[in-house]
């Protein structure tokens, strides 16, 4: 259909539609028929290509390979095929794959699940009245409402326009803003000369309109070309980053370990090739801890879900990670560390005061003088113009909302509402609110304009005030003595608009003639009441070593006022206008010595956050208006408002806050820090025990290869088979390590500073555990397998088995540096359990023939259980030297507070 070449009238005739939108019944027969407004998602995954996934690793490769030569070994002349052996590798191949199945598909999942929570939600009209709904069911036909900071649904027709224009540059590529408008194009015109047409996927930068929803989902010319721009980025985490590039280190480690026992094989025992390779093979796949990445993802991915029940909502997993070393924040004011409740309480009108009775969105409340009560009437030019230069409304058709519209608005609306007025003027033009601007002003049906903003915006716009009902010269003193009373409404933490008035002769002059010579009328002041629990929120963030700082576009007084109130220092500071005048190097001079900042536009504080981040702080950024998502994506973590937030803040953030509340992201971060603990355990685990499994074939080829050198030289007589090491990586790492996901978090994790920017998972003191752990554990144990090396299955057997309860042993020996016990997780408990049971069934059942094992006595198990507990008390006394040595972070931080 040419939507934009058609007239109005054909365009609602096409669509079976009217001015009053469809009806329930119609959209829901429409929502058949059309489908869900949404981009199909190409990429997505299916179960059998995660579970494929499994097996697409050369690692993996290497261990098929091994499976493979043990059967074509037999082929060769003087050898059997070890069929029995193939099957456990390829059966230990295949349980490993459904374990990472399962973690992949959950981590899927989770993401997926994330992006249909960010869904914007749009508002349409139906049966006549305005509703908000998730943008998904948006059907062909629909009247939608657009307003700046939204993102457009779907492709729709242009109805009307108040300065409205969008950012189609997802679509066109084109960067410059498209100024729309209702009528008619011609029938060839390309889409950027589509003015009458808004698209799915673009965003309105300025304004306010309605259209007519033409396309939806895959109908849309997004959706023509399959680009899928809302969903969420899916990349490798900083954590699996790391883990990549440590598991290649590994593996040339591996592999240079791998040749020295080849070496010492083929010439100290003689084994033949085929032996030595089998050897090479097995030993290199089951040191590699391959498993690991996707336990990062699984834990950051749970980490997410647990991150959203506090209302934190995760776009994208690495921000889990990013959270942990956060240490300052450049938070909004209203509606984050406020109620966002507006509620007038004061009036300014020609030179007299007044008070405002009632709170939040109740109509009920009188007006005061001199505490009294007066006569609304009187106040109606200056009430008036709050009402008619305003976006808010009543929220009809919505049983959850009393009001539509940002909380100044609504409060301005309500305080009209007090008087009993009503607005009946029809609005003719309408000239936006901006940041920069700091005002708006509506053309009304009479000639009229309204203007309301911030005091001294409006004041520098007037030449007139109103004063005993005739408009008079404002002299500069008479401005002066205006913004005095601004300042003294600010120090009382009220926010305060001035609002001004004049006729027009011409409602299409340019904006500028529209909005100078206006005659002022009068101020409002509104509070917004601090949250009371922020205050020790703002407290826990600095006793955990984080800045936390105020940036709002209120006046200075304002915003001295309620930072106090919550325990911020006033002291120093700054507004808007000094950082304009500052250079970049003095902002960063400035800017860790100062807590609050005024009148600020979405431009400082991207300022504000580059000051920081060249300080080297991680910087955690909040916004919720279209010019905030450059703050926003320029910070280490950009977190907007799920409740008051823009589509287009949101869409520019990592972390969308359902709450809009500071506690939020004080949980988030300690959850971050939380997460971040446990994969570090996890990590540590896994990487120690992996180097156990190495050094344990390693030292006991290396050893025997110079005592028992006819001991080592057939395929069957090496220290662990590759099935054993397998199975252990299986059945003693797999389980547990999931567990530590559900590890409480440790004391004092608040109390302790913030993640380098830098640091890594495995940092010093953890790659020192991991360098000490594995050859301590083996040259403890190796003697197991040595005094009983006359019978070498049982020798195998029993270091086997040391093996298995070594790792196991892991787990609670790393959480005890965190302070913690076996019972404080009930789920690791159960899942060790699970593992002993195991490998009690590999010795005590048939599957012993599997495995070549063989049961062992009670006085065997002592000997096994006496070389652990001498390694327990090595391993936790060098952890404790390590500790003297590197340091312990909370208590370091404690000392550093003293």
């Amino acid at each position: 259909m040419s939507w934009h070449s058609d007239t109005k009238e054909e365009v609602f005739s096409n669509l079976d539609t009217t001015e009053d939108g469809l009806s329930s019944d119609e959209t829901e027969d429409r929502l058949k028929e059309y489908g869900e407004n949404r981009i199909e998602d190409n990429d997505s995954t299916s179960m059998l290509d995660i579970f494929i996934s499994q097996f697409q690793d050369n690692l993996i490769y290497l261990l098929m390979a091994a499976g493979l030569l043990t059967v074509l070994v037999g082929f060769l002349p003087g050898h059997e095929a070890n069929l029995t052996e193939t099957a456990i590798i390829f059966a230990i191949l295949f349980a490993n794959g459904i374990f990472g199945f399962i973690q992949d598909y959950r981590a899927e999942k989770s993401i997926e699940a994330l992006k249909e929570m960010s869904t914007p939600n749009t508002t349409v009209l139906r049966d006549g009245k305005k509703l908000e709904l998730d943008s998904t069911k948006v059907v062909p036909g629909d009247i939608v409402f657009l307003e700046q900071g939204d993102a457009v649904p779907a492709d729709g027709r242009i109805l009307e326009a108040e300065s409205l224009s969008t950012d189609e540059s997802a679509l066109t590529g084109e960067s410059q803003n498209i100024s729309k408008s209702p009528g008619t194009v011609e029938e060839d015109s390309p889409i950027a000369e589509r003015t009458n047409m808004a698209f799915k996927n673009t965003h309105v930068v300025k304004g306010r309109g309605k259209m007519i929803v033409t396309d939806t989902g895959m109908d849309t010319e997004v959706g023509n070309i399959a680009e899928e721009i809302e969903e969420a980025e899916q990349g490798q985490t900083p954590f699996q980053e790391e883990v990549d590039a440590l598991g290649k280190r590994i593996g040339y480690l591996v592999v240079g370990i791998v040749a020295v026992v080849a070496l010492i094989q083929a010439f100290l025992t003689g084994a033949g090739p085929m032996t030595v390779l089998l050897l090479a093979i097995g030993l290199s796949v089951a040191a590699i801890p391959e498993s690991l990445p996707a336990i990062v993802t699984l834990t950051l991915s749970l980490g997410s879900k647990k991150l959203l029940k506090k209302d934190a909502l995760v776009r994208r997993l690495p921000v889990v990670e990013a959270l942990g070393s956060v240490d300052h924040i450049v938070t909004d004011k209203t509606g984050t560390l406020t109620e966002g409740t507006m509620t007038v309480e004061k009036l300014y009108f020609q030179e007299e005061e007044f008070d405002v009775t009632g709170k939040g969105t109740s109509k009920e409340g009188i007006f005061m003088r001199d505490g009294h009560e007066t006569d609304s009437e009187y106040l109606k030019p200056l009430l008036e113009c709050g009402m008619i230069c305003n976006n808010a409304e009543e929220a009809e058709a919505d049983p959850d909302l009393d009001f539509r519209g940002e909380p100044t608005e609504v409060a301005l609306l309500v305080s009209a509402m007090k008087a009993g007025l009503e607005n009946d003027k029809e609005r003719k033009r309408a000239i936006p609110f901006s940041s920069d601007r700091k005002r708006m002003t509506v053309v009304t049906e009479d000639d009229n304009a309204y203007m309301k903003g911030a005091p001294e915006t409006v004041l520098d716009r007037c030449n007139r005030i109103l004063i005993d009902g005739e408009e008079k010269e404002l002299t500069e003193e008479k401005k002066q003595e205006l913004l005095d009373k601004n300042d003294r409404f600010a120090k009382d933490a009220l926010r305060v608009l001035g609002f001004a008035r004049k006729e027009v002769s011409e409602p299409e002059a340019d904006e500028e003639e529209i909005e100078s010579d206006m005659v002022f009328l009068g101020l409002q002041g509104m509070i917004d009441p601090a949250r009371e629990e922020v205050e020790g929120a703002v407290e826990d963030c600095r006793t955990a070593g984080i800045g936390v700082v105020m940036a709002t576009g209120d006046n200075i007084e304002t915003a001295k006022a309620i930072g106090k109130e919550l325990g911020f220092d006033p002291e120093g500071a700054l507004t808007g206008q000094e950082i304009e005048e500052m250079s970049e190097e003095e902002l960063e001079d400035k800017v860790t010595e100062v807590e609050i900042f005024a009148r600020v536009s979405p431009e400082h504080k991207v300022k504000i956050s580059k000051a920081l981040q060249n300080q080297g702080y991680n910087v955690a950024m909040t916004g919720d208006g279209v010019n905030d998502a450059p703050a926003l994506k320029n910070s280490d973590v950009g977190i907007a408002m799920g409740q008051r937030g823009t589509d287009v803040a949101k869409k520019s953030s990592d972390m969308v806050l359902q709450d809009d509340n500071f506690v939020t992201i004080r949980d988030a971060i300690s959850e971050g820090r939380h997460i971040f603990d446990n994969i570090r355990k996890v990590t540590n685990q896994l990487l120690s025990t992996n180097s156990g499994e190495v050094m344990f074939v390693f030292l006991g080829t290396l050893i025997g290869g110079f005592l028992f050198p006819e001991q080592f030289n057939t395929s069957e007589s090496v220290v662990l088979t590759a099935v054993m090491i397998l199975w252990v990586n299986f059945a003693s790492d797999g389980p547990p390590a999931i567990a530590l996901g559900e590890d409480p978090k440790v004391k004092g994790i608040m109390e302790r500073p913030p993640r380098g920017r830098d640091e890594p998972i495995i940092d010093k003191k953890i790659l020192s555990m991991i360098a000490f752990t594995g050859p301590v554990a083996a040259l403890i144990c190796l003697p197991l397998f040595f005094m009983n090396i006359g019978n070498f299955v049982m020798a195998q057997t029993m270091l086997f088995m040391a093996l298995a309860f070594f790792e196991l042993l892991m787990f609670p020996i790393i959480r005890r540096d965190y302070g913690l016990n076996l019972s404080d997780n009930k789920y690791l408990v159960a899942m060790i359990g699970l593992s002993i049971a195991s490998h009690l069934a590999v010795l005590y059942t048939p599957l012993a023939d599997l495995f070549n094992v063989v049961p062992l006595t009670l006085q065997q198990w002592g000997y096994i259980a006496a070389s652990l507990g001498v390694f327990v008390i090595v391993e936790v006394l060098f952890r404790r030297m390590l500790s003297r040595k590197y340091g312990d972070r909370i208590g370091d931080f404690k000392e550093f507070h003293g």
